[in-house]
């Protein structure tokens, strides 16, 4: 087989150089993620409102939760009633700060599809 040099030898080459770009900008995505802040609420927020808002980074590490002015004057934590208000609003500040953490988190690394590490490759 005079003239035959490896076929893909550099086809190979050039896949790795650059599935490791590939894995070089997912990682800078990933700590952009950890950095990204993300408020979940609830309550509505209108006058008279009780409100709660939740802060946490688009990997959903909840970093803190702040209970509006209303809120904070008007619980009664002996009140069976106000405590399950209480916990209902916190839920629902979280589950709103989740579904934007997976909005943002999709926008930046869909376009890394189902890449993370390309399968043991690298």
């Amino acid at each position: 087989m005079a003239g035959y040099k490896g076929g893909m030898g550099g086809n190979m080459q050039n896949i790795m150089k650059q599935a490791q770009k590939m894995q070089e900008q997912m990682q800078e995505v990933d700590k952009q993620l950890d950095d990204w802040e993300v408020v979940g609420t609830s309550g509505g927020g209108a006058e008279g409102d009780e409100t709660v808002v939740v802060y946490m980074n688009a990997k959903k590490i909840i970093n803190g939760i702040e209970f509006g002015s209303n809120l904070s004057g008007t619980v009664d934590l002996t009140d069976e009633d106000d405590v399950e208000m209480l916990e209902d609003l916190i839920m629902a500040a979280i589950n709103d700060g989740y579904k934007k953490a997976d909005e943002v988190y999709e926008e930046k690394m869909g376009p890394f599809g189902n890449m993370g590490g390309l399968g043991g490759l690298i």
